[in-house]
């Protein structure tokens, strides 16, 4: 009988010893859908998804979770949080005027990039320099609005905004097309990120 009761002992602990942590089972879930099955299976640990986008959360945890990668897993208390997803991206905004190379000559293009950055150094207000000069039809006096990746402008363009600061007057010039553009950046860049969070109560 004791040797009976040794052996079911020894094998009710190896079970309890087996039982997944709950961060062996955050470790197995990969993306948004998986995590929304968990919370469906696991209403007895409270689990909940939350979804937290930068500069909008700011709660001292929201704040910690926006800072992790994807795929990190931590605990504070008896919670415990896994990021299931991050996406991070960076917005850019400038001011710009566009200068057609098919209608003007080399030499007209490097005179026009000259007279307008001595204007606008000069003092003259950019909407102004823009609405005179721009040749595209431009009616936003310049202004690119914020804009992600090149939905809106050439590849050049983008890169050339964000490798500039906020006040630098640059040219870009995409040789293809021969188009030329005179670029103000006219805010800092803006990044955002949102995160979808895993949380539930336990270890």
């Amino acid at each position: 009988m004791k040797f009976s009761l040794s052996v079911l002992l020894v094998l009710f602990t190896a079970a309890a010893i087996a039982q997944p942590t709950l961060v062996d089972k955050f470790q197995k879930i990969g993306n948004a859908q998986q995590a929304q099955q968990f919370v469906d299976a696991n209403p007895d640990i409270k689990p909940a998804i939350l979804r937290l986008t930068y500069g909008k959360d700011t709660s001292l945890i929201d704040k910690r979770l926006l800072r992790q990668k994807q795929g990190d897993i931590f605990s504070v208390g008896y919670v415990t949080y896994k990021v299931v997803e991050a996406k991070e991206s960076i917005a850019y905004r400038a001011s710009y005027i566009f200068l057609d190379g098919s209608s003007l000559s080399p030499s007209q293009i490097d005179s026009m990039k000259k007279l307008i950055v001595t204007k606008a150094n000069g003092g003259a207000k950019w909407d102004d320099l823009s609405d005179q000069y721009t040749m595209d039809g431009n009616t936003t006096k310049g202004d690119t609005d914020w804009f992600f990746g090149e939905l809106m402008f050439p590849k050049e363009v983008q890169d050339a905004v964000a490798a500039h600061q906020k006040g630098e007057i640059f040219f870009v010039d995409v040789a293809e097309r021969n188009w030329h553009y005179i670029i103000k950046k006219t805010y800092d860049d803006k990044v955002q990120k949102d995160v979808v969070v895993l949380k539930a109560n336990g270890r």
